[in-house]
């Protein structure tokens, strides 16, 4: 594979001015961005910092120390138009269909020239692209191949073309057994030692023999390129001692480490339990992760040290505020890296040296392979002091860390506030070993599913809300179409009772019960035939029409859900009346006594039809029964658990056991999730319209709020536990009992079968509003 040039005459002009920005076209470029060969202006300088060092590697022409060969490979490439490589697609006609133009000295810096620079280094999207292949990593071994071969001459322009596109600087030749750096020491090329360096190269990797690049220069007499590598091997260390102290180590006499001292040596004496506990944690780090976090704070030093030069050298008044308060996002690195990194730019400058300080001596430690120290012998501290400093600083105590150092916003003095949930955050990391790799995997692993998990349920609570809203935009249809239905009634109908007497006479109970039932017999029939048609009544709707002196039955006395026609009247009397509680004998309860008592209870519910909200809450307001204990006695029966048809003592509140403890947030939310997958089910029979499944997924449904109402004591103290509980409870027997409607065995017509559904529905709302009730309770009690 060849890699295409741009022919010379294409060669624009104004790359070859070494007085041009290459991405605004402005004069007097003060800056260069080393990877990428170009030299740029103040302003668009701003943005190279801002993408971050693994896109752009930017330092002063003047005012930072360059070295020399490393200047002089900038400004080749740069004079030999490299920043045709980065724009390739805008020079090359044939190929500009974005419309995409290059930015103007005048223009903006926000947003035309952001824009464009983070497309031409970030996106890379004027780079020349090869054809697409099938196998990419046959593609990469390809132009590696040919970076390991043009590294032996002078065109260096073609060696950054194939890095661009993807060429592994550390590739190691499978038959010729060593990497390209070996072939640039041993030819001599310094620049394009330099160029692999910046992108990565390792000096100190060995070849097949176990030979390094710096073996190669020496047996081939570029001694100056030797030390040169050298340098580059112990480039961070020499470039975090510089920083502190301004001075290198004497590579060539031997010495390659130089550790800087505190200049308040006998307080730094004094080591802190916290400190203590930091330099053990350094120590005890792998070789893996420490060589992470030598890099890290590298580029953080490289981050300060730009800053403090590009704040000497602007006239700020004339350029747009660019502020790069912390170490750009690295996408090749995870979350929790990145947000380590931003805290770096926290430190103080004390805090910042003896960090730095601190990884010289370790590396130092290492690289000798010597072993761990005590305590005792280590007078270097880690966050020194920081506990007594950050004393004084307790107010911020409850800002978390990253949300103040991810703000563009943030100021220098917003950098040294929220300092003492520093020293707590980093006591807690530190409190514990190394995380290995696998916990590390395992948690985010863990994580993950949490989130599937709860999008799941998102997902599913949408669903719900979205069939809820619906069933009552039906619901208001619903007694929209009653109460016209109940106007028109009430204005053509006029019911006249027959002539007869009103009350059967008690001394011939046989003629008078004959005559009386079947009066009552065709006056019902009469009423029904007459009444409108609809899907079903309120809870508070009207009742078949009696005329005055005629009993209700006693099924009848409860507001009840029941659809006009005949046959489905009678399904749901005897559904009703089955789930009625049980009305033990006795002298208060006699036929006569509890006739009375229907008739006062019925004109009371007929009062309330005009208020009622039309729901399907089948509940007696309770304030509306008389004081004859009938009303009490139900009551208790209906709020029993699990609708026991045995009788339950009534309760009185004052002599009720202290309330033990309520159940475990946990247990509670898992027997919701049981409830819940259930309730599912059953609302997925009943979209797909399988009545069969009914009564199975009520089954499940009972027996999963059976074992979450297992959970509470059978006294709770809270009011508000008790009613969800009866709420749950009930809920669940009359899901039992409309699912028993929709029985195949049942001959029921499609609207009855519609009825159902809707009744089935809407119990398993109530059985999942009654659950949620519960899982706040306890939420809530248990955080108190």
């Amino acid at each position: 594979m060849v890699i295409p040039t741009l022919p010379e005459t294409r060669m624009s002009k104004r790359l070859r001015n070494s007085e041009v920005c290459a991405d605004c076209s402005s004069s007097d470029p003060r800056w260069a961005s080393v990877n990428r060969g170009v030299l740029i202006c103040d302003v668009c300088c701003g943005v190279h910092r801002s993408l971050g060092r693994h896109n752009s590697q930017v330092r002063h022409l003047s005012n930072t120390s360059w070295p020399p060969t490393q200047l002089q490979m900038v400004q080749t490439l740069y004079n030999n138009g490299a920043n045709a490589i980065w724009e390739h697609t805008l020079l090359d006609l044939s190929s500009i269909t974005s419309g995409k133009r290059k930015p103007n000295p005048q223009d903006k810096a926000h947003p035309n020239k952001t824009e464009f620079i983070k497309s031409k280094y970030q996106m890379l999207a004027f780079v020349h692209r090869l054809p697409c292949r099938d196998d990419d990593s046959t593609a990469a071994t390809d132009l590696s191949k040919q970076l390991h071969s043009s590294v032996r001459t002078g065109n260096l322009e073609t060696c950054l073309r194939l890095l661009s596109l993807g060429a592994q600087p550390n590739y190691f030749h499978p038959e010729k057994g060593n990497t390209p750096l070996h072939i640039a020491a041993k030819a001599g090329q310094v620049c394009q030692v330099e160029l692999l360096c910046v992108y990565g190269a390792d000096p100190g990797a060995p070849d097949s023999n176990g030979k390094t690049p710096i073996h190669y220069a020496r047996e081939a007499g570029h001694q100056d390129l030797a030390d040169r590598l050298v340098e580059i091997q112990y480039e961070l260390t020499d470039r975090l001692a510089f920083y502190l102290c301004g001075r290198k180590p004497d590579h060539k006499n031997g010495q390659h480490f130089i550790i800087p001292q505190m200049a308040d040596r006998n307080v730094s004496l004094e080591l802190s339990e916290f400190a203590k506990a930091a330099k053990r944690k350094l120590q005890s780090l792998s070789d893996h992760l420490f060589e992470e976090l030598a890099m890290d704070v590298y580029d953080e030093v490289d981050r300060r040290e730009t800053d403090a030069v590009w704040l000497a050298t602007q006239n700020h008044s004339n350029l747009e505020t660019t502020v790069v308060p912390f170490l750009p996002v690295n996408p090749e690195y995870s979350s929790t890296r990145n947000q380590g990194r931003q805290k770096l730019a926290r430190f103080n400058a004390h805090e910042f040296a003896t960090l730095v300080i601190d990884i010289l001596s370790d590396a130092k430690r290492r690289q000798q392979g010597n072993s761990v120290s005590s305590p005792k012998d280590n007078v270097d501290v880690f966050f020194k002091n920081m506990g007594s400093r950050h004393g004084s600083e307790s107010q911020e105590i409850d800002q978390p860390d990253y949300d103040s150092v991810a703000s563009d916003e943030d100021t220098e003095t917003d950098l040294r506030v929220g300092k003492t949930d520093r020293t707590k955050s980093l006591d807690s990391d530190l409190s514990d070993g190394p995380i290995s790799v696998q916990e590390f995997l395992e948690v985010k692993n863990a994580l993950s599913a949490s989130e599937a998990k709860i999008q799941s349920l998102m997902k599913a609570n949408s669903n719900l809300s979205e069939e809820l809203r619906l069933m009552q935009k039906k619901l208001q249809s619903l007694q929209s179409e009653n109460s016209s239905l109940r106007r028109q009634v009430s204005a053509q109908q006029s019911y006249q009772a027959p002539g007869g007497p009103d009350h059967p006479n008690p001394s011939s109970p046989s003629s008078s019960s004959s005559s009386s039932s079947s009066s009552v017999l065709k006056r019902q029939l009469s009423a029904r035939a007459s009444r409108p048609m609809s899907m079903y009544e309120t809870g508070s709707g009207l009742k078949p029409f009696l005329p005055k002196g005629e009993t209700p039955y006693p099924e009848e006395t409860f507001p009840t859900l029941q659809p006009f026609p005949t046959y489905i009247e009678k399904g749901v009397c005897v559904a009703t009346s089955s789930s009625l509680p049980f009305l033990p004998s006795s002298s208060s309860s006699s036929p006569s006594c509890l006739r009375d008592e229907s008739v006062q209870r019925a004109s009371k519910f007929d009062k309330q039809s005009s208020v009622s909200d039309g729901d399907y809450d089948n509940t007696v307001n309770e304030s509306d029964l008389n004081d004859s204990g009938f009303g009490r006695r139900c009551r208790l029966r209906s709020s029993g658990w699990m609708g026991d048809s045995v009788s339950i003592p009534e309760l009185d509140d004052h002599e009720c056991e202290p309330d033990p403890s309520l159940p475990s947030t946990e247990d509670v939310i898992r027997k919701t999730e049981q409830i819940t997958k259930n309730i599912q089910e059953l609302l997925r029979a009943a979209q797909e319209n399988k009545h069969e499944s009914f009564i199975p997924c009520a089954e499940r449904i009972y027996v999963a709020v059976s074992e979450m109402a297992a959970l509470f004591p059978k006294r709770p103290r809270s009011e508000t536990v008790k009613t969800s509980l009866r709420l749950l409870t009930s809920s669940a027997n009359r899901l039992q009992s409309e699912c028993k409607k929709a029985s195949p065995l049942e001959s029921s017509s499609a609207a009855d079968m519609q009825f159902v559904t809707q009744q089935v529905i809407q119990c398993a709302y109530d059985i999942a509003k009654a659950a949620k009730q519960l899982v706040t309770i306890t939420t809530k009690e248990n955080n108190n």
